[in-house]
């Protein structure tokens, strides 16, 4: 604006520097010249547009990798769920890069042992994870369910104490040649999750007198799991 009201300060005092009467309307050759002036001023110095600040172009979007952070220790695995083969376990303290999203809730991330599959539950995304590619799940691998655990006898021991910790042991055998893991429950919950061949397992739990608990163990692989008769405890 204040480059227009200049050029038209330029342009008046050039019409007025003529010294020619004005009566019978400005001279021809007078406002061509005056016209011709302002569309050069133009030319060489255009008029900013709304989108131009101070000369500069329009602003670069920024982009920051995007991440994935866990609170607590989690399990990544070969796809969308826990009957699929776990690759690695996320730290907290050790946030992984997002390559891929599959919906509603899993995010595909690249760890040291390869990419796996990261449930949203348990994560925080970062970054600009909003662009990531969408995946589809991978295919069902062709098989079939592991053979359930049997207790041998004397499976489990327990002793409780008397302030109500209970310590439990527990041994099974391992009749599956196929499983991918196994999950301790205790109660119907699974408390623990154990690599394959795996033969026994320990705790300390509080349990009153007069008190029971029940455990049973799970294996699992891709296909489906396999749970083993309930191993009840009860502190006298």
């Amino acid at each position: 604006m204040k480059r227009i009201c200049g050029l038209l300060i330029v342009i008046g005092t050039t019409i007025s520097s003529c010294n020619i009467p004005v009566a019978g309307g400005l001279d021809p050759q007078i406002a061509t010249a005056a016209a011709l002036t302002v569309q050069a001023a133009l030319t060489a110095n255009p008029l900013a547009g709304p989108g131009d600040v101070g000369g500069a172009g329009e602003a670069t979007p920024t982009y920051s990798k995007p991440m994935a952070s866990v609170g607590e220790v989690t399990n990544c695995r070969t796809g969308p769920g826990t009957n699929y083969e776990r690759i690695a376990q996320i730290f907290p303290s050790d946030p992984v890069e997002i390559v891929g999203f599959f919906p509603p809730n899993y995010w595909i991330v690249s760890t040291k042992f390869g990419e796996c599959w990261l449930s949203g539950e348990f994560a925080t995304p970062s970054g600009s994870f909003a662009g990531v590619s969408t995946v589809t799940a991978p295919p069902t691998v062709q098989g079939t369910a592991p053979q359930a655990p049997t207790f041998p006898l004397h499976a489990w021991t327990y002793f409780c104490y008397g302030t109500g910790q209970t310590d439990i042991t527990i041994t099974w055998h391992d009749n599956a040649t196929n499983e991918a893991g196994y999950r301790v429950l205790r109660n119907g919950t699974v408390i623990a999750e154990l690599p394959s061949d795996s033969t026994y397992f320990a705790e300390t739990i509080t349990l009153l007198s007069g008190q029971s608990v029940g455990y049973q163990i799970r294996a699992y692989n891709e296909n489906g799991e396999s749970n083993s008769t309930v191993a009840t405890m009860t502190c006298p």
